[in-house]
């Protein structure tokens, strides 16, 4: 299993395969989700990217962080997983 990377700051524009194809450059990409707000699908402005192995990752992450793509500076690091939470049960 690869390695998840955070996207942030996307331009509203940004399509998955478009992101990917920047991606691709730097190694396997497994797959490429673009978080949507529920009731409009609109973009939230930023995805998720896995990418094949921890150096593939890690090569995107260093050269495309700060990138410009569709007239916005990236952020991109690697993605944390989200705390799980147990609400309702005691």
């Amino acid at each position: 299993m690869g390695k998840k990377i955070y996207v942030g700051n996307l331009s509203y524009g940004t399509y998955e395969d478009g992101l990917a194809d920047y991606f691709k450059e730097h190694g396997e990409v497994a797959s490429v989700k673009i978080i949507t707000d529920r009731d409009t699908g609109r973009s939230k402005g930023f995805a998720f990217v896995e990418m094949g192995t921890d150096a593939e990752a890690q090569a995107a992450i260093t050269a495309l962080n700060g990138a410009e793509i569709d007239g916005r500076r990236l952020k991109v690091n690697e993605a944390m997983d989200k705390p799980r939470t147990n609400y309702g049960r005691y």
